[in-house]
C-alpha cells in the first residue's frame, strides 16, 4: 500500500503519476511482505502480473531491485539513497557523534528520531557495552504515540498537529500497555511537557524501557528527539532512570547549543 497521508494538511491525492505510484506500491509490498517474485507481489498488491513485470525490470535495470533465478529484491540503490538523505540531515555532524556518546555513557542504545508524516523516525542509532537487539533501526518508520521519542516529539507539537495525527493513524496497540485512547495520550503529553521527557514503559515492545527527550530550536521548533532504550529489569529502576534521564537531557541540551550557534 502507498502512503498517501496528508503532510500538515497538504493533499498530494491530485497531481500524481500513477505509474509511479505502482512502483512505490510494487516496492513496498515487497518491504513488508517480504515478497521476491512477481506472482505473488501482483497477488499482494492487486496488479496484474505484465504490469508487476515491466514495473520491477525498469527497477532493475537502474539498481532498485536485482534478480537472481526468477526472484527480485531490493538494490543497494537504496542504501545509497539513505546515506545521502541521513548526512544531509540539518545538524547531522552535531547531532551523530552526541548520540554515539551517549550510547557510551549509558551503556544502552540511544537513538536519534524526527516525526514524518506523523511516524517516530529513526535518523541515527549507536548502540553502548549492554545494548540490546530490538525491532529498531535506522529509517524505522514508528507509530508516534507507541515510543518515548515520539510522545516527546508530540508534547511539544502544536495541538492541531497533534490532532491530526491521531484522526489520521489512530492509536493502535503494538502491547497491553500501548495507550490507545486519545485523553490520556493529551494527558500524558502534557507530563512530558512538564517534565521534558517522556517514557516508553513496554509501550512498543514488551520487555523494553525508554526515556526520550525533545530537541527544540530557540524558538521551541521541535527538531526531534534523542532517546536511551534497554531491558526493562536493567532500565527501570529509580537510580538507573534518574541516572539515564541526565545523560539524556544534558546531551538535548548540548546538541541544542551546538545547533544554535554553529
Amino acid at each position: 500500500m502507498i502512503d498517501n497521508t496528508p503532510q500538515s494538511g497538504r493533499d498530494y491525492s491530485e497531481n500524481v503519476i500513477k505509474s509511479v505510484e505502482t512502483s512505490i506500491a510494487i516496492i513496498e509490498s515487497m518491504k513488508a511482505n517480504d515478497l521476491s517474485r512477481v506472482g505473488e507481489i501482483a497477488d499482494a498488491t492487486g496488479i496484474s502480473k505484465s504490469n508487476v513485470s515491466k514495473h520491477v525490470n525498469t527497477l532493475t535495470k537502474h539498481g532498485f531491485l536485482t534478480k537472481q533465478d526468477g526472484e527480485y529484491q531490493l538494490g543497494f540503490r537504496y542504501l545509497d539513497l539513505g546515506g545521502y538523505v541521513q548526512k544531509n540531515f540539518p545538524g547531522a555532524y552535531i547531532i551523530e557523534p552526541k548520540i554515539q556518546e551517549l550510547a557510551s555513557v549509558t551503556d544502552e542504545v540511544a537513538q536519534f528520531a524526527i516525526e514524518d508524516r506523523g511516524k517516530s523516525v529513526i535518523l541515527y542509532r549507536k548502540s553502548g557495552n549492554q545494548g540490546v537487539s530490538t525491532r529498531t533501526r535506522v529509517g524505522r518508520h514508528l507509530p508516534i504515540h507507541q515510543v518515548a521519542s515520539g510522545k516527546a516529539m508530540l508534547a511539544h507539537m502544536p495541538d492541531e498537529r497533534v490532532d491530526e495525527i491521531v484522526e489520521t493513524y489512530g492509536l493502535v496497540p503494538a502491547t497491553e500497555n500501548t495507550i490507545t485512547d486519545a485523553d490520556t495520550l493529551r494527558a500524558e503529553l502534557e507530563e512530558v511537557a512538564e517534565r521534558n521527557y517522556a517514557v516508553n514503559d513496554a509501550e512498543s515492545t514488551k520487555g523494553l524501557y525508554a526515556v526520550a527527550a525533545p530537541v527544540r530550536t530557540s524558538t521551541d521548533e521541535v527538531v526531534g528527539a534523542c532517546a536511551v532504550s534497554g531491558p526493562t529489569h536493567r532500565m527501570k529502576g529509580e537510580q538507573k532512570v534518574e541516572h539515564i534521564v541526565n545523560k539524556l537531557l544534558s546531551c538535548v541540551n548540548e546538541i541544542e547549543l551546538d545547533l544554535e550557534y554553529s
